[in-house]
């Protein structure tokens, strides 16, 4: 075998390692949506069902029972807010670090990014008491505050690396014209790395978006994400699967069109992050 037949093969072996982890990502999905059209008897059936008569009736329930668009604006004003709230503190600090980097500053990094690693319940008591202590129960404030903090260290992180790939040169030369720290951020570096904070956002608002734990300890109506919105369908009976189908549809909806749109900025964010 040709060294070009051996790297033919090892493509075409590649390719069927990909297609067969993308049906595996993909299927649970795409049951999710497949239940969410059957009637509680169907969802159940042994052995499943693959094909059957579809049906709106567990959506038009649900339409009946909730205001499917309060929960969908709260998970909205939280994700991009909070995803705000992270950048605002996020660009000057990676900016600081990139350029003005001192023997402790990768240390310091990796102690942000170590903090992912703590177990939300961890902290749980602490922020309940405090919540509790200033009235901030069931606000959509204290999301926006808990998921800014929960992204932090992996928004800093990628833009970091983004920052550090901006030639220093540009940045002495507008320094030498004497341009303050303030429009030397605005008017060169964001422009310049424009393209990396605009990825960064997107996968801060996708994890924002997902986060269910907050939420469900945090609130109860008023500030109640999608997410939330989920675990409000299990019953002392059960599971009626079914429904809660329908309703995980209907919250997945919305991040997964507009991830489908920004894949290739996630992509870009995502890989970029990684090999750094």
């Amino acid at each position: 075998m040709t060294d070009k037949q051996r790297e033919h093969l090892k493509n075409r072996i590649a390719v069927v390692f990909a297609w067969i982890a993308a049906v595996l990502f993909f299927f649970p999905i795409f049951w999710m949506v497949l239940t969410g059209f059957k009637t509680e008897s169907q969802a159940i059936a042994i052995p499943p069902l693959l094909f059957f008569e579809p049906t709106l009736e567990n959506f038009t329930e649900i339409q009946a029972r909730t205001d499917y668009s309060h929960f969908a604006m709260n998970s909205i004003i939280t994700s991009f807010g909070g995803t705000l709230l992270a950048m605002l503190i996020a660009i000057p600090s990676a900016y600081a670090m990139a350029f003005n980097s001192g023997r402790w500053t990768k240390d310091i990094l990796m102690w942000m990014l170590s903090t992912k690693m703590l177990p939300a319940v961890g902290v749980l008591m602490p922020i309940y008491l405090l919540s509790q202590k200033f009235g901030l129960l069931d606000t959509k404030i204290t999301l926006v505050f808990i998921y800014a903090m929960m992204n932090l260290p992996i928004v800093m992180l990628i833009l970091f690396n983004y920052f550090r790939e901006i030639p220093k040169e540009i940045l002495e030369a507008s320094r030498m014209d004497g341009t303050s720290t303030f429009n030397e951020i605005v008017h060169i570096v964001l422009p310049l790395a424009w393209g990396g904070i605009a990825s960064t956002a997107l996968l801060s608002i996708i994890l924002c978006w997902n986060e269910a734990f907050w939420s469900i300890v945090l609130t109860t109506t008023e500030a109640s994400t999608l997410t939330a919105f989920v675990a409000s369908f299990q019953a002392p009976e059960g599971l009626f699967w079914a429904k809660v189908s329908a309703v995980s549809t209907l919250a997945v909806a919305p991040i997964v069109v507009f991830g489908w749109f920004a894949q290739k900025q996630l992509v870009q964010g995502l890989t970029f992050g990684a090999v750094k």
